[in-house]
């Protein structure tokens, strides 16, 4: 009998968890500077049902409410503006993020967006949908967006879902293409659930037969093509811009919260139906080596092969542009590698579809170390692929020859770029810059990187 208050206690603990933890949320929403609304409190409540006896009996979850998933592209007093006159923006060093959470009107025919306003006058804000807005890309279409009374404006379409109207830039190269478009657009709409409609304003049908399938598992509607149909569209709600965090990052704790890399990488696996999760489902070690044609070419590439099939790689060279522009077949090829090799440059960006546990290998050339190291060795780890730096010495570039061992350029790259600024560095160490390997010294990489993929469980 002494027993039977602690049974009591330990089944009342349930309920009064359920019961604190709306003002847990409340309280750590109030730090960030974000509002509840009454609406929004009682879904905590109504998320699950308990009985008398401390049972927890789940329930559906109902879809969050418009509102409150346009709400979470604002915080703080841009928040409170938002819901107080239905608009606005969020403005940081790299993008701006501009949203309605009230019916508008976009005429797509000049990319216009109207949002109604009670206010004298009309108002204009002008968005550049791109998420890296220093940028200053001149190939983009500026969006209007005019707040004032445009009932007169006749709705020709309507539609149920909210807008984001978003550029596509300058395409071709998938450094940017991922940086600037897809990891944006995955920031800004993932959290709709598919429950949105995307107007690109300068549709190129490249861009979308690449990233048709990124598009698809974002959205449950076809794509629009402004120029293609140029009228007034009706939405309950739009989002104008995209939002950017990072250098090939997704950081949780930034708006509109709770997004990482690990997420994006299981996103891409569902997208483009990659098969291998980790490096150990693959039985022998196959690795993929980026070959250039131009520049940052490996001289002695067909060594390199010799090397690592020696060493037990099952190679794969891959030079062609025609087969990494088609990203549904090589992000497959891609996939099913345990290691992937190459030079400093974009191709490197794909080592997004490696499976968790891989090893991404690069190559860093002369006056290089900086973008090496910020684009593609410091975001890695992130992804859960492990990050071998091979530093090339000056013997090895064909920079020795042509400078001379004395010049700046082989004893100090970052004087040009404190001189000439990127331009003139580019042209050196990207454009005229070659590399032929030291093979015993890239043996020892190439060794630790076949012990990381048969021996590690990262």
């Amino acid at each position: 009998m002494k027993e039977e208050p602690k049974r009591i206690i330990f089944g009342s603990t349930p309920i009064i968890l359920l019961l604190i933890l709306p003002l847990i949320c409340v309280g750590v929403d109030f730090v960030w500077g974000n509002t509840i609304h009454f609406k929004r409190w009682t879904q905590y409540f109504s998320s699950s049902e308990t009985d008398f006896s401390g049972t927890v009996n789940p329930t559906v979850e109902e879809p969050e409410s418009l509102e409150f998933l346009l709400s979470r592209l604002v915080r703080g007093k841009d928040r409170r503006n938002l819901e107080a006159t239905g608009f606005a923006c969020d403005k940081t060093v790299h993008s701006v993020v501009c949203v309605a959470n009230q019916p508008v009107r976009i005429d797509t025919s000049n990319m216009t967006v109207y949002v109604f306003s009670d206010g004298v006058g009309e108002q204009e804000t002008v968005v550049r949908p791109y998420a890296r807005q220093e940028d200053n890309l001149k190939v983009i279409t500026p969006v209007h967006i005019l707040k004032g009374n445009a009932t007169s404006l006749a709705c020709l379409h309507n539609h149920s879902v909210p807008a984001v109207i978003f550029s596509s830039g300058t395409t071709g190269n998938v450094f940017h293409e991922i940086n600037e478009i897809i990891i944006p657009l995955f920031i800004t709409s993932k959290h709709f659930q598919s429950r949105v409609l995307f107007i690109l304003e300068d549709y190129k049908p490249s861009f979308m037969s690449k990233y048709g399938k990124v598009m698809s598992h974002l959205s449950d509607y076809v794509v629009m093509n402004p120029a293609a149909n140029g009228s007034v569209h009706c939405f309950p709600g739009s989002v104008i811009g995209l939002k950017y965090h990072d250098n090939l990052a997704l950081n949780a704790s930034d708006i509109p919260g709770g997004h990482s890399m690990r997420e994006f990488r299981h996103f891409l696996r569902e997208a483009f139906g990659l098969r291998f999760r980790h490096a150990s489902q693959i039985k022998k070690p196959r690795l993929m080596l980026l070959s250039r044609r131009n520049t940052r070419r490996f001289l002695n590439e067909n060594e390199m092969v010799m090397m690592m099939e020696e060493l037990g790689f099952q190679v794969i060279v891959v030079a062609r542009s025609k087969m990494i522009s088609n990203l549904n077949k090589f992000s497959q090829l891609i996939n099913s590698c345990s290691v992937l090799v190459g030079a400093h440059g974009a191709g490197l960006t794909n080592e997004l579809f490696l499976p968790s546990g891989a090893v991404m290998v690069q190559v860093e050339l002369l006056g290089t170390e900086w973008p090496s190291n910020t684009y593609y060795g410091d975001t890695a780890r992130p992804m859960g692929v492990h990050y071998l730096r091979y530093k090339i010495d000056p013997e090895e570039s064909t920079l020795l020859k042509l400078y001379g061992r004395n010049h700046s350029v082989i004893t100090d790259p970052g004087y040009l770029f404190r001189k000439g600024g990127y331009r003139a560095a580019r042209t050196v160490f990207l454009d005229q810059q070659n590399v032929r390997i030291n093979l015993a010294r890239f043996r020892n990489t190439l060794v630790e990187a076949l012990s990381l993929v048969t021996y590690s469980d990262f």
